[in-house]
């Protein structure tokens, strides 16, 4: 110890470097910098350490269940009771007066729902005999009219014969030890009787099977009740616990999470309710037994995700089948769930919940495996708000933000992100699909400028730090040449459609259309110098993903009544006499993804200068928005812009302005900028 001791303090700590003289253990890396003392922990677990951890977790999870269950429903619980107790407060009502009201009244529903669902079962135990015959005979009737029902029978008996065959035990050998009975004594047969039990046992065999949910009942009852009363100390001891370093961070996870929760279960519960009131009504209408014990049965199920509305549809249509001697209440039972389970889920549920939970559905289905598995029943009705929590985890944590990658409804890749994965691939057809579906709602050069273009921006980089070959940045030209083919049908103007998928409706929310309205030219408005010929001359810069924006400018262009033409550099720097020479073009516009090098833009430029003293010189720089003022001044071009929108409207007002001396339509292009 005394040796541990002078070790630690003789160490002198160093940034970035933990050491102890004469000791083992050593760490020569960054700690990573997450203030907070909760977050410090948990960002310090390593890789390593981080799947024990996990799973030691779990573990206690599943032993500790008879603990965190109740723990668990009071925390959920609360969040669902707590619009009520702000309401009742808003109405001038003391805290501990609102809590105790709105929880009484729950617990107070919840046992009148349980006794209502205790006398039903009870009614539908005692009438089920009366439905045996009925079921019988329709079981024969189906026997009947099946086909093949005589030859699968037959085959079915024979089968039946040989395992009774089989299963027929050998007769055992006698043994000379063994004295054959008497076949004239009869065995004299034994009863045994249990004593009548006394009236604390029948009251203890009564009490026993309550005794356990009663107990969980009134631990999540005070724990509702404290939780409620002391919500905003809970709230700042949590703060505390996390950390006082990062309070922006961990109050927006506590209002994000506290947000989703309550309308999950405010919205959950009102929308569920309807939805057994409905099935009840319509059942009882319909002539089934038990209407009130179904309703609530498919009210209760309908908080179980997916699979919850259909198994509360079973118990109903084998009861109709059972109760009616023909099919018509079976048929009526079944177009009554058809009807209304997806008019709920598919209509009312999207337009009340939106993305109010943010979950994904393989993750709704994982997330209801797991606690299952964990915690039984409870856990299958707790599986979607525990997993909100854990999305909201990932959000603000960022040692845990695999779980929103993983579990949330955001899609994992940006839009210019998946647009640069599938040319990657050299298969544009996803992203065709995507950008048809992007195209409801937004222009096409909001989708080239926004999505397009930052996806040849990843391209570029991954070029500059040689992650990409030759080929392979030719395939992605061809690539994205395929992909303005396939958009060529589609306008360039402000859609009034919306898209039905969910990941391009997030990539259209994520993204701000920044682009202006500009109009389509008619040929009588162009002038006559702009009418024959080509009058708009695009240029790539140095490599094919130049010549792929430059393709997207020619494509905007043309949809906008200009006529346009696309020359390589190698073309323009050639000294020969090429046909984009002789086009004698108004406006040359030079398109660059990589923007790092101003000595060759500067070059360009000159060049072209001197090919064209009166055409004016755009410089496309898609990859300087902050810098496209300086950069013009470097490079001395006529206009600079870093958006294909900005080209486009330049060149439309260039066009309008068109007829005037050179040096005039400098001056507007100037303006222009």
């Amino acid at each position: 110890m005394r040796a541990l001791e002078r070790c630690e303090h003789n160490s002198t700590p160093k940034p970035g470097i933990e050491s102890l003289t004469g000791c083992s253990l050593q760490r020569s890396w960054p700690a990573p910098a997450v203030p907070g003392t909760f977050w410090k922990v948990i960002a310090d677990m390593g890789s390593v350490a981080g799947p024990v951890v996990a799973a030691i977790i779990i573990g206690a999870l599943y032993l500790g269940r008879d603990i965190f269950i109740p723990v668990a429903l009071a925390i959920l619980l609360s969040f669902a009771l707590a619009p009520f107790v702000r309401l009742l407060q808003r109405a001038r009502l003391p805290r501990p007066v609102a809590v105790l009201t709105v929880v009484l009244f729950a617990f107070a529903s919840i046992f009148a729902l349980g006794g209502l669902i205790a006398s039903q079962l009870a009614q539908l135990a005692g009438e089920l005999p009366r439905y045996e015959y009925t079921m019988q005979e329709k079981i024969r009737s189906l026997r009947g009219t099946a086909a093949a029902s005589g030859t699968l029978e037959r085959a079915a008996d024979v089968l039946q014969d040989l395992r009774n065959e089989l299963s027929q035990p050998e007769p055992a050998q006698a043994s000379p030890a063994t004295r054959p009975l008497d076949p004239e004594k009869k065995p004299i047969p034994v009863e045994v009787r249990q004593p009548p039990p006394s009236a604390m046992e029948s009251l203890v065999a009564l009490i026993s099977p309550l005794l356990r949910p009663l107990t969980t009942t009134g631990i999540v009852a005070i724990f509702v009740v404290f939780i409620l009363l002391q919500r905003e100390d809970l709230r700042n001891r949590f703060i505390k616990l996390a950390g006082t370093h990062d309070l922006q961070k961990t109050t927006a996870a506590l209002d994000d999470g506290g947000r989703r929760l309550s309308r999950l279960f405010l919205f959950q519960l009102i929308l569920n309710g309807c939805f057994g009131l409905v099935i009840g009504t319509g059942l009882w209408l319909i002539g089934v037994p038990s209407a009130i014990l179904w309703g609530i049965l498919s009210a209760v199920l309908r908080f179980v995700p997916y699979v919850g509305a259909a198994i509360s549809a079973i118990f109903p249509l084998v009861l109709a089948a059972a109760v009616d001697p023909g099919w018509s209440m079976l048929l009526m039972t079944a177009a009554l769930f058809l009807i209304v389970e997806p008019l709920v889920g598919q209509v009312i549920e999207p337009l009340v919940y939106g993305h109010s939970t943010g979950l994904s559905p393989v993750a709704v289905v994982a997330s209801a495996t797991f606690w299952t598995a964990l915690w039984g029943p409870i856990g299958l009705v707790l599986a979607t708000p525990l997993t909100v929590c854990l999305v909201v985890l990932g959000r603000y944590v960022d040692r845990f933000n695999f779980l929103e990658v993983m579990l949330s409804d955001r899609p994992p890749l940006s839009p210019a992100e998946l647009f640069y994965q599938r040319m990657l691939a050299g298969d544009p057809a996803e992203a065709v699909e995507k950008a048809e579906e992007f195209l409801k709602e937004r222009r096409l050069t909001a989708y080239y400028d926004e999505v397009a273009l930052p996806g040849l921006k990843l391209a570029q980089n991954d070029v500059l730090r040689g992650a990409l070959g030759a080929s392979q940045t030719q395939s992605i030209k061809a690539a994205v040449l395929e992909l303005v083919d396939d958009l060529d049908d589609e306008d360039d103007a402000q859609p009034s459609g919306e898209t039905h998928d969910a990941e391009s409706a997030a990539a259209v929310e994520s993204i701000a259309d920044r682009s202006t309205a500009v109009a389509v030219l008619a040929p009588d408005e162009l002038p006559l110098s702009w009418r024959s010929g080509v009058p708009v001359l695009c240029v790539p810069g140095r490599g094919p993903l130049d010549e792929a924006a430059a393709a997207m400018l020619v494509q905007l262009l043309g949809k906008h009544g200009l006529k346009t033409q696309v020359a390589s550099w190698e073309g323009i720097a050639s000294p020969a006499v090429t046909s984009a020479e002789r086009a004698n073009p108004a406006i040359v516009c030079l398109s660059y993804i990589d923007t790092t090098s101003t000595a060759h833009m500067r070059y360009a430029v000159r060049r072209l200068r001197r090919r064209w003293p009166d055409a004016v010189i755009m410089l496309g720089a898609w990859q300087a928005e902050s810098d496209a003022d300086a950069l013009g001044d470097t490079v001395r071009a006529d206009q600079v812009v870093s958006k294909l929108d900005e080209a486009l409207a330049g060149i439309i007002q260039l066009a309008r302005g068109a007829g005037t001396a050179p040096g005039q339509a400098t001056a507007v292009a100037m303006n222009a900028a």
